[in-house]
């Protein structure tokens, strides 16, 4: 396999490499490598997701049932009650 050193790392790139690793318990070649996939790796390349696009797949979104029964169950709350606001 072909080599790459790379020279003059923004040292706030190097410590989110290290933070992965540490994080993930993999190498810093591991992680590197699937950075690398992640962006450009073998066949199409891969569109980056938005800033939030990260959030929602950690924690998980709502079907269109549920947050319909959210929003019925917060209705309440949405009533002002005009003798508290005289």
């Amino acid at each position: 396999m072909t080599q790459i050193t790379l020279r003059n790392l923004d040292s706030e790139v190097e410590k989110e490499i290290r933070r992965r690793a540490k994080v993930s318990r993999k190498s810093l070649n591991k992680v590197i490598h699937e950075m690398l996939a992640e962006l450009a790796g073998p066949g199409e390349r891969r569109k980056i997701s938005p800033p939030a696009q990260s959030l929602a797949k950690l924690a998980g979104g709502w079907t269109e049932r549920e947050a319909a029964e959210f929003l019925e169950s917060i209705k309440s709350c949405e009533q002002v009650d005009e003798e508290i606001w005289q």
